[in-house]
């Protein structure tokens, strides 16, 4: 794994890390041994895919189960588009994952609004299509993150000076 995405990944751990600890405290049952497992591997199968038109999400849970990593194949598997996202539900280890990669853009904290503009400048490039599908993933990730909030005692603002 290149240093660059192993720098990602330790600050996407600080990040869930954080808001999974507030959940548990909050009365949620989260598996910080899950969340911190599934940060960590979020993007193992990124270098794999990085000349190919492959889903890196996919690979990594590939990857996950091929080494008998059941227990975050799924995180892995959901950390770019959760699959059963249930609003309404208990806040669950793979949202937890899938929102902190949203909020680190390279090794730095940044907004929702700063990651969506760097993903669309990257990954979009002029195809409304892929743009299209990018905003309205961010729009589930806006929900999200209301709901990994709604018991916490800070907001998604204070996570960057938090992990300091």
């Amino acid at each position: 794994m290149p240093e660059n995405i192993k720098a990602h990944s330790i600050v996407v751990e600080k990040i869930a890390y954080i808001i999974a600890r507030g959940n548990i405290d909050a009365g949620f049952n989260i598996s910080i041994e899950k969340v911190i497992a599934g940060s960590l591997m979020h993007d193992i199968g990124k270098s794999l895919c990085l000349n190919a038109k492959a889903d890196h999400a996919a690979k990594g849970k590939e990857i996950c189960i091929q080494n008998k990593l059941f227990e975050i194949a799924d995180i892995v598997g959901e950390h770019i588009k959760l699959k059963n996202y249930q609003p309404e539900g208990a806040v669950v280890d793979s949202e937890i994952v899938y929102y902190a990669d949203k909020r680190v853009n390279h090794d730095k904290v940044v907004s929702l609004d700063e990651r969506l503009e760097y993903l669309l400048m990257r990954y979009a490039n002029n195809k409304e299509f892929i743009g299209r599908l990018i905003k309205e993933n961010f729009q589930e990730c806006r929900e999200v993150e209301k709901k990994l909030f709604a018991r916490l005692n800070f907001r998604p603002e204070d996570l960057a000076e938090m992990i300091r």
